[in-house]
Protein backbone atom coordinates (compact mmCIF):
# COMPACT_ATOMS: atom_id res chain seq x y z
CA UNK A 1 0.00 0.00 0.00
CA UNK A 2 3.06 2.25 -0.08
CA UNK A 3 3.94 4.59 -2.92
CA UNK A 4 7.57 4.91 -1.93
CA UNK A 5 8.88 4.62 -5.46
CA UNK A 6 12.01 6.73 -5.11
CA UNK A 7 15.61 5.75 -4.40
CA UNK A 8 15.79 7.56 -1.06
CA UNK A 9 16.33 5.48 2.09
CA UNK A 10 13.87 5.89 4.99
CA UNK A 11 15.41 7.65 7.97
CA UNK A 12 16.43 5.05 10.58
CA UNK A 13 15.87 5.44 14.29
CA UNK A 14 19.20 5.28 16.09
CA UNK A 15 17.74 4.56 19.52
CA UNK A 16 15.35 1.76 20.43
CA UNK A 17 11.89 3.23 20.28
CA UNK A 18 8.44 1.91 19.53
CA UNK A 19 5.39 3.76 18.23
CA UNK A 20 2.55 4.46 20.61
CA UNK A 21 0.29 2.70 18.12
CA UNK A 22 1.66 -0.62 16.89
CA UNK A 23 0.32 -0.13 13.36
CA UNK A 24 0.64 3.65 13.16
CA UNK A 25 -2.12 6.05 14.09
CA UNK A 26 -4.67 4.45 11.77
CA UNK A 27 -5.82 1.07 10.59
CA UNK A 28 -5.44 0.18 6.92
CA UNK A 29 -7.30 2.66 4.75
CA UNK A 30 -9.39 -0.08 3.16
CA UNK A 31 -10.95 -0.76 6.54
CA UNK A 32 -11.28 2.59 8.24
CA UNK A 33 -11.70 6.25 7.66
CA UNK A 34 -8.72 8.20 8.85
CA UNK A 35 -10.74 10.16 11.37
CA UNK A 36 -12.31 9.97 14.77
CA UNK A 37 -14.32 12.39 16.84
CA UNK A 38 -13.55 13.13 20.48
CA UNK A 39 -15.90 12.23 23.26
CA UNK A 40 -16.39 14.26 26.44
CA UNK A 41 -13.26 15.98 27.63
CA UNK A 42 -11.53 15.52 24.29
CA UNK A 43 -11.12 11.76 24.70
CA UNK A 44 -12.54 9.14 22.36
CA UNK A 45 -15.73 7.60 23.69
CA UNK A 46 -14.74 3.95 23.84
CA UNK A 47 -17.65 3.00 26.04
CA UNK A 48 -15.73 2.57 29.29
CA UNK A 49 -13.01 5.20 29.19
CA UNK A 50 -12.83 6.39 32.79
CA UNK A 51 -12.31 9.88 34.15
CA UNK A 52 -8.78 10.97 34.91
CA UNK A 53 -7.73 10.29 38.50
CA UNK A 54 -4.76 11.15 40.67
CA UNK A 55 -3.78 7.48 40.84
CA UNK A 56 -3.22 7.09 37.10
CA UNK A 57 0.07 5.54 36.04
CA UNK A 58 2.58 7.43 33.92
CA UNK A 59 1.56 5.34 30.90
CA UNK A 60 -2.12 6.13 31.45
CA UNK A 61 -1.45 9.86 31.71
CA UNK A 62 0.76 9.86 28.62
CA UNK A 63 -1.73 7.81 26.64
CA UNK A 64 -4.58 10.11 27.63
CA UNK A 65 -2.61 13.21 26.59
CA UNK A 66 -1.42 11.79 23.28
CA UNK A 67 -4.81 10.41 22.29
CA UNK A 68 -6.40 13.79 23.04
CA UNK A 69 -3.97 15.48 20.63
CA UNK A 70 -4.52 12.81 17.98
CA UNK A 71 -8.27 13.21 18.41
CA UNK A 72 -8.03 16.91 17.67
CA UNK A 73 -6.25 16.10 14.42
CA UNK A 74 -8.89 13.53 13.49
CA UNK A 75 -11.79 15.81 14.35
CA UNK A 76 -10.48 18.75 12.31
CA UNK A 77 -9.47 16.59 9.35
CA UNK A 78 -12.79 14.69 9.13
CA UNK A 79 -14.74 17.19 6.94
CA UNK A 80 -11.63 17.83 4.85
CA UNK A 81 -11.30 14.14 3.97
CA UNK A 82 -15.00 13.51 3.33
CA UNK A 83 -15.76 16.62 1.30
CA UNK A 84 -12.71 16.57 -0.96
CA UNK A 85 -12.80 13.10 -2.51
CA UNK A 86 -13.39 14.76 -5.89
CA UNK A 87 -10.21 16.82 -5.53
CA UNK A 88 -8.12 13.97 -4.14
CA UNK A 89 -8.66 12.08 -7.41
CA UNK A 90 -6.67 8.82 -7.39
CA UNK A 91 -6.20 9.13 -3.62
CA UNK A 92 -9.94 8.72 -2.90
CA UNK A 93 -11.10 5.35 -1.54
CA UNK A 94 -14.26 3.70 -0.24
CA UNK A 95 -14.02 3.52 3.54
CA UNK A 96 -16.11 2.20 6.38
CA UNK A 97 -16.31 5.58 8.04
CA UNK A 98 -15.09 4.68 11.52
CA UNK A 99 -11.92 3.86 13.44
CA UNK A 100 -11.59 0.70 15.52
CA UNK A 101 -8.85 -0.59 17.80
CA UNK A 102 -8.02 -3.29 20.32
CA UNK A 103 -5.83 -2.88 23.37
CA UNK A 104 -3.04 -4.38 21.28
CA UNK A 105 -3.22 -1.43 18.88
CA UNK A 106 -0.76 0.19 21.28
CA UNK A 107 2.82 -0.81 22.03
CA UNK A 108 3.30 -3.39 24.78
CA UNK A 109 3.91 -0.98 27.65
CA UNK A 110 0.58 0.74 26.88
CA UNK A 111 -1.65 -2.33 26.54
CA UNK A 112 -2.87 -2.13 30.14
CA UNK A 113 -3.38 1.64 29.85
CA UNK A 114 -5.40 1.18 26.64
CA UNK A 115 -7.74 -1.13 28.54
CA UNK A 116 -8.08 1.04 31.65
CA UNK A 117 -8.20 4.46 29.95
CA UNK A 118 -9.91 3.65 26.65
CA UNK A 119 -11.87 0.55 27.61
CA UNK A 120 -10.33 -1.56 24.84
CA UNK A 121 -10.10 -5.35 24.93
CA UNK A 122 -9.37 -8.32 22.66
CA UNK A 123 -11.93 -7.46 20.00
CA UNK A 124 -12.01 -4.57 17.58
CA UNK A 125 -14.05 -1.76 19.06
CA UNK A 126 -15.30 1.41 17.37
CA UNK A 127 -13.39 4.36 18.83
CA UNK A 128 -14.58 7.10 16.48
CA UNK A 129 -17.05 7.87 13.70
CA UNK A 130 -16.47 9.95 10.61
CA UNK A 131 -19.15 12.68 10.63
CA UNK A 132 -21.35 12.44 7.56
CA UNK A 133 -20.24 8.89 6.78
CA UNK A 134 -22.44 5.94 5.90
CA UNK A 135 -21.48 4.32 9.20
CA UNK A 136 -22.74 7.30 11.18
CA UNK A 137 -25.97 7.42 9.16
CA UNK A 138 -26.51 3.67 9.60
CA UNK A 139 -26.34 3.97 13.39
CA UNK A 140 -22.86 2.67 14.23
CA UNK A 141 -21.82 4.05 17.63
CA UNK A 142 -18.55 4.54 19.46
CA UNK A 143 -18.04 1.61 21.79
CA UNK A 144 -19.64 -0.93 19.42
CA UNK A 145 -17.68 -4.21 19.21
CA UNK A 146 -17.13 -5.50 15.67
CA UNK A 147 -18.21 -9.12 15.24
CA UNK A 148 -18.48 -9.84 11.50
CA UNK A 149 -18.75 -8.26 8.04
CA UNK A 150 -21.11 -9.89 5.54
CA UNK A 151 -21.14 -12.96 7.77
CA UNK A 152 -17.34 -13.31 7.92
CA UNK A 153 -16.13 -13.26 11.56
CA UNK A 154 -13.61 -10.55 12.31
CA UNK A 155 -10.31 -11.54 13.94
CA UNK A 156 -9.46 -10.90 17.58
CA UNK A 157 -6.27 -10.52 19.58
CA UNK A 158 -2.84 -8.96 18.99
CA UNK A 159 -2.99 -8.90 15.17
CA UNK A 160 -6.68 -8.16 14.74
CA UNK A 161 -6.19 -4.82 12.95
CA UNK A 162 -3.78 -6.10 10.35
CA UNK A 163 -5.70 -9.33 9.74
CA UNK A 164 -9.02 -7.47 9.44
CA UNK A 165 -7.55 -5.01 6.93
CA UNK A 166 -6.26 -7.88 4.80
CA UNK A 167 -9.60 -9.67 4.95
CA UNK A 168 -11.78 -6.63 4.25
CA UNK A 169 -9.73 -4.93 1.54
CA UNK A 170 -11.19 -7.02 -1.33
CA UNK A 171 -14.72 -6.66 0.06
CA UNK A 172 -14.55 -2.88 0.30
CA UNK A 173 -13.10 -2.55 -3.20
CA UNK A 174 -16.10 -4.21 -4.84
CA UNK A 175 -19.08 -3.17 -2.69
CA UNK A 176 -21.12 -0.04 -2.08
CA UNK A 177 -22.48 -1.28 1.27
CA UNK A 178 -21.86 -4.11 3.73
CA UNK A 179 -23.76 -5.85 6.51
CA UNK A 180 -21.92 -5.15 9.75
CA UNK A 181 -22.58 -7.40 12.75
CA UNK A 182 -21.99 -5.65 16.08
CA UNK A 183 -22.27 -6.24 19.79
CA UNK A 184 -23.64 -3.31 21.79
CA UNK A 185 -24.19 -3.46 25.53
CA UNK A 186 -24.21 -7.26 25.35
CA UNK A 187 -26.81 -7.41 22.56
CA UNK A 188 -26.14 -8.45 18.94
CA UNK A 189 -27.34 -6.40 15.99
CA UNK A 190 -26.64 -6.12 12.26
CA UNK A 191 -26.57 -2.85 10.33
CA UNK A 192 -26.38 -2.23 6.59
CA UNK A 193 -23.54 0.27 6.28
CA UNK A 194 -23.04 2.24 3.04
CA UNK A 195 -19.34 2.75 2.30
CA UNK A 196 -18.04 6.31 2.24
CA UNK A 197 -15.77 7.68 -0.46
CA UNK A 198 -13.16 10.00 1.07
CA UNK A 199 -9.57 11.11 0.68
CA UNK A 200 -7.56 8.14 1.93
CA UNK A 201 -4.81 10.00 3.75
CA UNK A 202 -3.59 8.89 7.17
CA UNK A 203 -3.42 11.67 9.77
CA UNK A 204 -0.54 11.27 12.23
CA UNK A 205 0.68 13.04 15.37
CA UNK A 206 4.42 13.72 15.60
CA UNK A 207 6.05 13.57 19.03
CA UNK A 208 8.26 16.61 18.53
CA UNK A 209 8.13 20.25 19.57
CA UNK A 210 9.43 21.39 16.17
CA UNK A 211 6.83 23.56 14.45
CA UNK A 212 6.50 21.58 11.24
CA UNK A 213 4.32 19.20 9.23
CA UNK A 214 5.07 16.59 6.56
CA UNK A 215 3.22 14.85 3.73
CA UNK A 216 4.71 11.70 2.18
CA UNK A 217 2.06 11.05 -0.48
CA UNK A 218 -0.17 8.81 1.62
CA UNK A 219 0.07 10.28 5.12
CA UNK A 220 0.14 13.68 6.80
CA UNK A 221 2.02 14.30 10.03
CA UNK A 222 1.57 17.35 12.25
CA UNK A 223 3.95 17.71 15.18
CA UNK A 224 2.94 18.50 18.73
CA UNK A 225 4.78 21.81 18.32
CA UNK A 226 2.71 22.75 15.29
CA UNK A 227 -0.51 21.81 17.06
CA UNK A 228 0.43 24.14 19.90
CA UNK A 229 1.31 26.88 17.40
CA UNK A 230 -2.10 26.85 15.72
CA UNK A 231 -4.44 29.15 17.59
CA UNK A 232 -7.69 27.58 16.42
CA UNK A 233 -9.13 24.62 14.57
CA UNK A 234 -9.62 26.96 11.62
CA UNK A 235 -5.85 27.47 11.41
CA UNK A 236 -5.15 23.76 11.85
CA UNK A 237 -7.58 23.03 9.01
CA UNK A 238 -5.69 25.38 6.68
CA UNK A 239 -2.45 23.53 7.46
CA UNK A 240 -3.99 20.08 7.03
CA UNK A 241 -5.69 21.10 3.78
CA UNK A 242 -2.41 22.33 2.32
CA UNK A 243 -0.65 19.08 3.22
CA UNK A 244 -3.56 17.18 1.67
CA UNK A 245 -3.01 19.25 -1.47
CA UNK A 246 0.69 18.35 -1.52
CA UNK A 247 -0.33 14.68 -1.41
CA UNK A 248 -3.09 15.03 -4.01
CA UNK A 249 -0.68 16.80 -6.37
CA UNK A 250 2.00 14.14 -5.93
CA UNK A 251 4.68 16.55 -4.77
CA UNK A 252 6.61 14.12 -2.56
CA UNK A 253 6.91 11.71 -5.49
CA UNK A 254 7.93 14.46 -7.91
CA UNK A 255 10.59 15.64 -5.48
CA UNK A 256 11.80 12.02 -5.09
CA UNK A 257 11.17 12.51 -1.38
CA UNK A 258 8.44 9.94 -0.66
CA UNK A 259 10.69 7.49 1.18
CA UNK A 260 12.65 10.16 3.04
CA UNK A 261 9.42 11.81 4.26
CA UNK A 262 7.92 8.43 5.12
CA UNK A 263 11.00 7.63 7.21
CA UNK A 264 10.69 10.92 9.08
CA UNK A 265 7.00 10.25 9.76
CA UNK A 266 7.78 6.70 10.93
CA UNK A 267 10.37 8.15 13.30
CA UNK A 268 8.19 10.96 14.69
CA UNK A 269 5.17 8.80 15.52
CA UNK A 270 7.33 6.91 18.01
CA UNK A 271 7.00 7.68 21.69
CA UNK A 272 10.69 8.62 21.81
CA UNK A 273 11.68 9.67 18.29
CA UNK A 274 15.32 10.02 17.31
CA UNK A 275 15.51 13.81 17.25
CA UNK A 276 19.22 13.74 16.38
CA UNK A 277 18.20 12.56 12.92
CA UNK A 278 16.22 15.78 12.39
CA UNK A 279 19.19 18.13 12.23
CA UNK A 280 18.90 20.87 9.65
CA UNK A 281 16.22 19.93 7.12
CA UNK A 282 16.36 16.23 8.00
CA UNK A 283 17.39 15.46 4.44
CA UNK A 284 14.17 16.91 3.00
CA UNK A 285 14.43 18.81 -0.26
CA UNK A 286 12.46 22.06 -0.09
CA UNK A 287 9.37 22.43 -2.25
CA UNK A 288 9.70 24.66 -5.29
CA UNK A 289 7.85 27.98 -5.48
CA UNK A 290 5.50 26.53 -8.09
CA UNK A 291 4.71 23.47 -5.98
CA UNK A 292 4.06 25.55 -2.88
CA UNK A 293 1.81 27.92 -4.82
CA UNK A 294 -0.27 25.11 -6.29
CA UNK A 295 -0.62 23.46 -2.85
CA UNK A 296 -1.75 26.75 -1.30
CA UNK A 297 -4.38 27.28 -4.01
CA UNK A 298 -5.78 23.76 -3.89
CA UNK A 299 -5.54 23.64 -0.09
CA UNK A 300 -7.60 26.80 0.29
CA UNK A 301 -10.35 25.29 -1.81
CA UNK A 302 -10.16 22.04 0.16
CA UNK A 303 -10.47 23.92 3.44
CA UNK A 304 -13.48 25.89 2.17
CA UNK A 305 -15.16 22.72 0.86
CA UNK A 306 -14.62 21.24 4.34
CA UNK A 307 -16.61 24.11 5.85
CA UNK A 308 -13.66 26.14 7.14
CA UNK A 309 -13.49 29.90 6.68
CA UNK A 310 -10.80 31.09 4.23
CA UNK A 311 -10.55 34.59 5.72
CA UNK A 312 -8.19 33.45 8.51
CA UNK A 313 -5.71 31.83 6.15
CA UNK A 314 -3.56 34.85 5.30
CA UNK A 315 -2.97 35.83 8.93
CA UNK A 316 -2.01 32.26 9.85
CA UNK A 317 0.51 31.78 7.03
CA UNK A 318 1.97 35.23 7.64
CA UNK A 319 2.44 34.57 11.35
CA UNK A 320 4.02 31.19 10.63
CA UNK A 321 6.47 32.63 8.08
CA UNK A 322 7.42 35.47 10.44
CA UNK A 323 7.90 33.34 13.56
CA UNK A 324 9.67 30.49 11.75
CA UNK A 325 11.60 31.84 8.76
CA UNK A 326 13.70 29.53 6.53
CA UNK A 327 16.71 30.07 8.82
CA UNK A 328 14.98 28.11 11.64
CA UNK A 329 16.35 24.59 11.31
CA UNK A 330 13.71 21.89 11.02
CA UNK A 331 10.88 24.42 11.02
CA UNK A 332 7.98 24.62 8.60
CA UNK A 333 9.35 27.36 6.37
CA UNK A 334 12.70 25.55 6.05
CA UNK A 335 11.03 23.15 3.61
CA UNK A 336 8.45 25.71 2.40
CA UNK A 337 10.79 28.67 1.75
CA UNK A 338 8.31 30.46 -0.49
CA UNK A 339 5.62 30.83 2.18
CA UNK A 340 6.04 34.58 2.66
CA UNK A 341 6.11 35.23 -1.09
CA UNK A 342 2.80 33.39 -1.47
CA UNK A 343 0.77 35.82 0.64
CA UNK A 344 -0.56 37.96 -2.27
CA UNK A 345 -1.60 34.82 -4.17
CA UNK A 346 -3.24 33.44 -1.02
CA UNK A 347 -5.26 36.64 -0.63
CA UNK A 348 -6.29 36.46 -4.28
CA UNK A 349 -7.47 32.86 -3.92
CA UNK A 350 -9.35 33.70 -0.71
CA UNK A 351 -11.17 36.52 -2.50
CA UNK A 352 -11.99 34.15 -5.37
CA UNK A 353 -13.41 31.53 -3.00
CA UNK A 354 -15.53 34.08 -1.11
CA UNK A 355 -16.89 35.39 -4.42
CA UNK A 356 -17.84 31.87 -5.48
CA UNK A 357 -19.48 31.23 -2.11
CA UNK A 358 -21.49 34.46 -2.33
CA UNK A 359 -22.65 33.58 -5.85
CA UNK A 360 -23.50 30.00 -4.88
CA UNK A 361 -21.03 28.63 -7.43
CA UNK A 362 -19.25 25.25 -7.02
CA UNK A 363 -15.98 25.46 -5.10
CA UNK A 364 -13.71 24.03 -7.75
CA UNK A 365 -10.23 25.50 -8.37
Amino acid sequence: MSDRGDPQTPLPARQPARPLLRHGALMALALLAACATPGPGGMPSSGTAGAQSASETAQEKQLRALVALQDRLYNVSAPLLVNNAELCKKNARKLFGFTAKTRYSYSSEYVAAAQSVLGLGERLQVTGLLPGSGAAAAGVRRGDILVAVDGQPLPQGPNAERQAATMLGPIVATRSAVNLSLQRNGANLTLNVPLTTACAFGIELGNSDNVISYADGRRILVTRGMLNFTQSDQELAQLLAKEMAHNALGHAHRQKMSATLAGIIDNLIRIQPDTSALGGSGGVKAYTTEQDASAHALGLYMAARGGYRPDQATAFWQRLATRYPPSVANGYTAIHPSTASQLPAIEKTVAEIKSRQAAGKPLMP
